[in-house]
C-alpha cells in the first residue's frame, strides 16, 4: 500500500461517492420542514465554522483578533456595509498590535 496513486483513488472514490449519492437517491423534492430548514443553515454554519478560528489566529496576538471579530460584528449590527466592516476590523488589528508592540 506504499503506492500513492492507490491513495489518491481511494481518496477520489469517497469524494465522489459523498457526492454522488445524494444526488441519485434523492430525487424527489424534500418536503420535510425541519429536513428542510437544517439543510438551509448548512451553508452558513459551514462558513462560520471555517471563518471564526481564522479571525482569531489570524493576528499575531489573540487579543487583536478578538477586538477586530467584536468590533466587527457590532458594526454589522448596526447596519455597516461589509467593506465597511472589513476596513474597520483591519484598523482595529493594526492599532492594538501597534499598542502591544510598544508596551
Amino acid at each position: 500500500m506504499n503506492n500513492i496513486y492507490v491513495y489518491i483513488f481511494i481518496m477520489f472514490a469517497v469524494t465522489y461517492l459523498i457526492r454522488l449519492l445524494p444526488l441519485t437517491l434523492i430525487r424527489k423534492k424534500i418536503t420535510n420542514k425541519t429536513l428542510r430548514s437544517f439543510l438551509f443553515y448548512v451553508p452558513y454554519v459551514t462558513l462560520s465554522v471555517m471563518t471564526f478560528p481564522a479571525i482569531l489566529e489570524a493576528t499575531n496576538s489573540f487579543w487583536s483578533g478578538l477586538l477586530a471579530l467584536v468590533s466587527g460584528i457590532a458594526l454589522a449590527y448596526f447596519g455597516v456595509s461589509l467593506f465597511g466592516v472589513a476596513v474597520c476590523s483591519c484598523a482595529v488589528v493594526f492599532i492594538t498590535e501597534l499598542i502591544i508592540k510598544y508596551i
